[in-house]
């Protein structure tokens, strides 16, 4: 298989791989927030253990984190939009609308993330990838006016699950518009998590308690999955983001969304609806309208 066959086919594999993985996030947010641990403080010992853990894989390969001010501010300017922002609405919503839900909102920032890149001339008009993400966009609208309407949630935490991709489409352009020039996926991804660790630790001003839970030898296993979750997420992340670009990568939010409701259901007992049968028929759909473009080697 030549070169620029095989891009096309990891791209489109990178892509399911990590979405399956943050659709099972979600749900370990789920089992972390009953086995006792503060939706922020989960989070920022998961991005440094996680950070800790790519480390040695950077060094192996000759791939070290920079530190100079410009890839500095890169790491806390992706850390802010792709980390702490996103992950940190989203853990704190899980509790309270339920992990499918929070799932099914990652289905958002393809559209989004489109827009963006539209606007700002890093991509040209697909009317094929346009239609797969409004279908897409469709079933997740749905679902989420479903939800807003059941009155099993309160209203605020709906709405800061729904504010989630929007921060990720903004992640999204950020990243792929201020790259820094010769670095590799690998080095950025370290700092990336890092970055979203420091933007965390303010928190502590306004009381927030993020006392890790190593008493507990079901929290401290939880932990250590999801140390390791982001660790494979982000590393494969820039990878992807590399290879296909932007829009591309933005459709892991669909995958996710599939995944991480399907394991809502069959773990946790969550209501399955047809709407949500429906909806993840047509993220599917538009993910495989999406992916079919770029296969034909126009990435706009």
């Amino acid at each position: 298989m030549s070169g620029s066959n095989f891009r096309p086919l990891l791209a489109l594999s990178l892509l399911f791989a990590i979405g399956a993985l943050m659709g099972l996030t979600s749900n370990l947010v789920k089992l972390a927030s009953a086995a006792g641990w503060q939706p922020a403080a989960y989070l920022l010992w998961s991005l440094i253990g996680g950070g800790l853990l790519l480390l040695p894989f950077t060094w192996l390969r000759g791939e070290r984190p920079g530190l100079s001010p410009r890839l500095l501010r890169y790491y806390l300017g992706s850390g802010l939009l792709s980390i702490a922002l996103p992950n940190g609405l989203l853990f704190s919503s899980i509790p309270h609308v339920g992990a499918g839900f929070a799932s099914m909102c990652l289905a958002f920032p393809p559209l989004f993330t489109y827009l963006l890149a539209l606007a700002l001339r890093m991509e040209g008009l697909s009317r094929l990838r346009l239609l797969g993400i409004c279908i897409g966009l469709a079933g997740s609208l749905l679902l989420a006016l479903g939800k807003l309407h059941s009155g099993d949630s309160p209203h605020v935490w709906v709405l800061a699950a729904l504010c989630v991709p929007v921060i990720l489409a903004l992640g999204n352009i950020y990243r792929s518009r201020y790259w820094p020039s010769g670095a590799s996926p690998l080095s950025l991804a370290p700092g990336m998590l890092f970055g979203g660790a420091v933007l965390l630790v303010p928190l502590m001003l306004l009381d927030v308690d993020l006392r890790p839970q190593w008493g507990d030898t079901t929290a401290l296993g939880l932990l250590i999955g999801q140390m390791v979750l982001f660790a494979m997420v982000y590393a494969l992340y820039f990878v992807l983001q590399d290879l296909a670009g932007a829009v591309f990568l933005s459709q892991i939010g669909s995958v996710a969304a599939i995944t991480g409701a399907a394991m809502a259901i069959g773990l946790f007992g969550e209501q399955g609806s047809l709407t949500m049968l429906l909806a993840a028929l047509c993220i599917v759909g538009g993910v495989l309208l999406v992916a079919w473009r770029s296969t034909q080697g126009d990435r706009g």
